[in-house]
């Protein structure tokens, strides 16, 4: 490895010497000493002057250990013999604590490299010499704040501290974090944190955003459920810190979590015996009263009040809840703007506010007039949020400054969100008892619909096709089964469906109609399920629907087969499941109905043209009813005609006692397409009409007789069509009116109207 000298001579530039061509060893950022084979130094650059104290010309012919510690002196002589024996390259940093000397005689850590260097068959050792003095002193303060952060975190039995990489794995783990979590460090090191998280949080994705958050803001905190190694849940108070480095890069997080569990648990003792002082006041004037007291009980004030919504002004309406003892309370009923106030602030954010009272502060609204005169410093608005969104606001006030701090919005919110949930409760009490008079005037109302005078008592006749139907009728009645009564219009169907009602266990609960054909298709299912108000345009209140008015009763679905198709799940779905929802409202009710069901229409044939669904289809036709029209019992039209006769005489004041043999012949002949509803409205016009003892039909009602069902008629409808026809024709094409086609069939002209529109009649066929 080592040149001769008499080689290396003749290879050298003429004139040109060592020390010369090392002097371009100047600039190097270490201290360079070139030492030779006697151990003496040949060259030493600038920067081991700065490092040692020892200038070039003083080092130059020294031994080299006049850099190193006198103790350790000897042993340096022996190395440096040892590597002249064997010389090598040493790499900087070989893992040796090495110490220098300076001029002064003060030591300090260093690092070497050795490289053996040939020159004029001399050889030379370059020594690079490197200061570690910063570099051991940032470690060992590294070590020690590691040693710190160890120590604390073991010691720290209540929190449970540990590191986590960018991606959320846990690089450290302390003695509180396994004792509230379970895990040991070999268990737990290297997985990702998420496993701390119920499985809803990790669905949603929480981990991941708070870790976002984190490396967003610097910090997130967060209360929630966690899990422990057993699978069992404690409720944790966490805090989130990103670490970045100078640059700004994420080096990881810091995770800081304590069991909060006990803490939680007589949070929540008090809450609910705050929840049941609130919740058993549903009177508005004492829940007031208890209010000032609950909120008393969590933060000392001199004033509170609260600003509620008021849907006809649309401001925030005042109203006291507590003052001080002596002192007048606060006028009720003063109206603050939303706009420019802090209630009306804290309304619309649903934020909380405070104001200090401080000096220095800049609040930027001021008080509203009715606190002006009173000596308030400070004040806390903190919303009040119930099952629709915020409608109020909950004011406390202080006579001194600093009276509320951010401290206080997390008790106050979670106080607030249980006078929220009392005062939607005793406001819905007050609505429900001004429902309930409503309510009782509209059953009143619904039931004494089914029982006008137009309607016949009782079910007369005595022909065999009757008196079975009527033995269906009793035979299911008892029963809660669906009920499906088929027949044309007019044969009694509704009658029936009350009979029904009357026979079961139900009869002392509400018997409710709905004429599904009178109802307009796109309030249908208002009139059915109910809405909130605001669900839909000219939704201007609430409304009961009529499921609900026919809780534990009967329901009568007058033509069913009317009911849209995009309405008929809903329908089907309340059937099997007796589940809905009001419109505009997500929450499922449930409603106890039977339901009796009647239409004059195939339902079959529309089963299969699709415009009414099958499951619907058997799930009415439960127990089908078939009633017989009229002219299939024909032995029934005298005592109708009797019956009829008795009660409009008597309604009338008239003494008509005799029905012509020929009239009753006539009346036998008649087919009747109206039915029974068609023979009540005859024999009325005829009482009307006949000046003596004797009943006088006008010729014309039957005239049409043998002619008024064409043989070829094979439905209900054509049937209908046909009779509707004749009556315009005969009112000479006049709908409304006295003598019009609807006052002949004994209708309203609106329903008339509805017939005619889906029989597709028009003035054409007239």
């Amino acid at each position: 490895m080592f040149m001769k000298r008499e080689a290396a001579a003749e290879e050298a530039p003429a004139g040109v010497t060592s020390a010369e061509r090392w002097k371009l060893l100047e600039s190097a950022p270490d201290a360079i000493v070139i030492v030779d084979r006697d151990g003496r130094i040949a060259f030493a650059n600038s920067h081991t002057e700065r490092m040692f104290g020892f200038a070039p010309n003083e080092l130059v012919g020294q031994a080299v250990e006049v850099l190193t510690p006198e103790a350790v002196r000897a042993a340096h002589v022996r190395h440096r013999t040892e590597y002249s024996a064997a010389p090598r390259t040493r790499e900087m940093g070989a893992g040796l604590e090495l110490e220098g000397r300076r001029k002064d005689g003060s030591t300090f850590p260093v690092e070497i490299s050795l490289s053996p260097l040939d020159e004029y068959d001399d050889h030379f050792v370059v020594t690079a010499i490197r200061d570690t003095t910063e570099r051991k002193r940032i470690r060992e303060a590294l070590r020690l704040s590691e040693e710190r952060f160890r120590r604390l975190t073991e010691e720290v039995r209540d929190y449970a501290i540990f590191m986590l990489d960018p991606e959320g794995r846990i690089k450290t783990w302390n003695e509180g974090a396994q004792r509230i979590k379970g895990y040991r460090s070999e268990e737990i090191i290297g997985k990702h944190f998420s496993c701390f998280y119920v499985a809803d949080d990790v669905e949603r994705g929480k981990p991941a955003e708070e870790l976002a958050t984190a490396a967003r803001e610097g910090r997130a905190e967060d209360e929630g459920w966690r899990l422990r190694k057993d699978g069992s849940r404690f409720w944790a108070d966490v805090v989130i810190t990103a670490l970045h480095d100078e640059s700004g890069k994420l080096l990881g997080f810091t995770k800081v979590t304590r069991d909060v569990t006990e803490r939680k648990r007589v949070r929540e003792a008090f809450l609910l015996e705050v929840t049941n002082a609130l919740l058993s006041n549903l009177d508005i004037t004492k829940l007031l009263s208890a209010i000032g007291v609950c909120v008393r009980q969590v933060k000392d004030f001199d004033y509170a009040t609260l600003a509620l919504y008021d849907s006809e002004t649309k401001m925030l309406r005042i109203q006291p809840v507590g003052a001080p003892p002596g002192k007048e309370p606060l006028p009720s009923g003063v109206l603050v703007p939303i706009t420019g106030s802090p209630d009306g602030w804290v309304y619309v954010s649903g934020k909380p506010l405070i104001l200090k009272g401080t000096s220095e502060e800049k609040f930027p609204f001021e008080l509203a007039e009715h606190l002006v005169d009173l000596p308030v410093k400070s004040a806390c608005w903190v919303p009040l949020v119930g099952r629709e969104g915020t409608f109020g606001t909950l004011n406390l006030f202080s006579r001194k400054p600093g009276g509320f701090s951010d401290a206080d919005l997390e008790p106050l919110s979670q106080l607030a969100s249980q006078i929220a949930v009392a005062l939607d409760n005793a406001l819905a009490y007050r609505r429900l008892a001004d429902l309930n008079a409503r309510l009782e005037k509209e059953k009143r109302y619904l039931e004494d619909e089914l029982r006008i005078s137009g309607s016949f008592e009782d079910i007369i006749g005595e022909s065999k096709r009757l008196k079975l139907v009527l033995k269906q009728i009793e035979t299911v009645a008892p029963t809660d089964s669906t009920v499906l009564i088929l027949g044309e219009t007019g044969t009694g169907k509704e009658r029936l469906a009350r009979a029904v009602h009357d026979l079961s266990s139900r009869h002392n609960r509400a018997f409710i109609k709905v004429n599904c054909a009178s109802v307009p298709a796109g309030l249908l299912e208002s009139e059915l399920f109910g809405h909130e108000k605001g669900a839909f345009t000219g939704a201007i209140a609430q409304r009961i629907g009529r499921f609900e008015l026919a809780h534990q009763g009967t329901l009568f679905l007058d033509e069913v087969g009317e009911i849209p198709l995009d309405l008929q799940p809903k329908l089907l779905r309340v059937l099997q499941e007796r589940q809905f929802e009001r419109l505009g409202n997500s929450r499922t009710m449930t409603a106890d109905v039977r339901i009796v069901a009647a239409t004059n229409r195939d339902l079959g044939k529309l089963v299969q043209t699709g415009h009414f669904r099958s499951d619907l289809y058997y799930r009415l036709s439960v127990f089908p009813v078939l009633v017989p029209p009229l002219r299939e019992r024909a032995e029934d039209i005298p005592l109708l005609v009797n019956y009829f006769l008795s009660r409009f005489t008597k309604a009338m004041g008239k003494a008509i006692e005799v029905v012509p043999p020929n009239t009753m012949q006539a009346l036998l002949r008649y087919p009747w397409p109206g039915n029974v509803r068609e023979l009540e409205h005859v024999i009325e016009r005829a009482v009307i009409l006949s000046p003596g003892p004797e009943l006088r039909i006008p010729p014309a009602e039957l005239a049409y007789g043998e002619e008024i069902i064409p043989k070829t008629s094979s439905t209900l409808e054509d049937m209908e069509r046909e009779h509707i026809l004749r009556v315009l024709k005969e009112a000479k094409g006049r709908v409304g009116g006295p003598g019009g086609a609807a006052e002949r069939l004994g209708m309203n002209r609106t329903t008339l109207n509805s017939r005619m529109q889906k029989l597709g009649i028009s003035r054409k066929d007239l």
